[in-house]
C-alpha cells in the first residue's frame, strides 16, 4: 500500500487496524497478512488501490558471441536470452558488438534508457583491452586527445597502460571513453596503429562487473540504480 502511494508504513497501518481496508472483498484487520499484490484486488475505503508497474534493472556480463539486441532474424544468439529468468519485458541500454566482453545494463525502464545512451547524457564507459604491439606514452596521449576517425575526431579519453609484455608484442590498455560510436574501442586503437585482440567493458557510470562470471547476470541495488541517474544527469549539466 505504501508503495502505490497511500500513504507512509504507519498510516497503511493505521487503515489495516481501522478496518478500512479490504482484500478480495474481505475486510483485513491484522498486520502482517501475507497476500499477493499482483493478484488481489486491495481496496481502501472502497478505492482499487494498484501498484506502479515493476521495473527491472539488470547488469550481465556478456560473452564474446552473443548481440546485444532483443531480436535480430540473423543472430545465432542474443543477450536477452541470457536473462530470459527474470521473466520481464527488457531492452539494453547501447550495445557491445559481437566480439567484445563484459558489462552491458538491461532494463524496462525507458526513461532511463533515453538518459543513458543520448549523447548529451553519456556516461563513461570503462574498458580493458588487449592489443597487439607495445603502446607507447605518446600513444596514450593520443586516444586522450582525441583520434581522428572517419566519422570525425574522438572527445578526449581517459587512457592508462596496464602492462605490456615481457617481449612487447602485447599490451593492455584500460580507456574510458563518454561516446557511444561504432565499435569505437577498436576504431581508436586501429588509428594509434594498434589491433585489438580482446576487448572487455569493466564500468558504465561507475557502476563495476566486479566478479560476476561471464553469461551471469544480477539485479542492480536501488544505490545503483540511482547513481546511474545521477550520473546522466550531471553529465548533462556538465556538457
Amino acid at each position: 500500500m505504501a508503495s502505490a502511494g497511500v500513504g507512509s508504513r504507519r498510516k497503511c497501518e493505521e487503515l489495516i487496524l481501522a478496518g478500512r481496508v479490504t482484500v478480495d472483498g474481505e475486510v483485513v484487520a491484522r498486520l502482517g497478512t501475507k497476500i499477493d499484490p499482483e493478484k488481489a484486488e486491495i481496496r481502501v475505503d472502497g478505492k482499487l488501490i494498484t501498484l506502479p508497474e515493476r521495473r527491472y534493472y539488470i547488469l550481465l556480463n556478456k560473452p564474446v558471441g552473443y548481440t546485444s539486441t532483443r531480436f535480430d532474424p540473423f543472430a545465432k544468439r542474443t543477450v536477452i536470452e541470457l536473462v530470459a529468468a527474470a521473466g520481464a519485458n527488457l531492452h539494453t541500454v547501447g550495445r557491445l558488438d559481437r566480439e567484445t566482453e563484459g558489462l552491458i545494463i538491461l532494463t524496462s525502464d525507458g526513461d532511463l534508457t533515453y538518459r543513458l545512451t543520448h549523447p548529451k547524457h553519456e556516461l563513461g564507459k570503462t574498458y580493458v583491452a588487449a592489443v597487439r604491439g607495445r603502446v607507447t606514452e605518446d600513444k596514450l596521449r593520443r586516444l586522450r586527445e582525441g583520434v581522428q576517425l572517419e566519422d570525425g575526431v574522438t572527445a578526449p579519453a581517459e587512457a592508462r597502460l596496464i602492462e605490456v609484455s615481457p617481449d612487447g608484442r602485447s599490451s593492455v590498455v584500460e580507456l574510458t571513453i563518454h561516446e557511444g560510436r561504432k565499435r569505437q574501442v577498436r576504431r581508436m586503437f586501429a588509428a594509434i596503429g594498434h589491433r585489438v585482440e580482446r576487448l572487455v567493458r569493466t564500468k558504465i557510470g561507475g557502476i563495476g562487473i566486479g566478479d560476476l562470471a561471464v553469461g551471469k547476470w544480477r539485479y542492480l541495488t536501488d544505490e545503483e540504480v540511482e547513481r546511474l541517474k545521477k550520473g546522466a544527469a550531471e553529465e548533462s549539466n556538465a556538457r
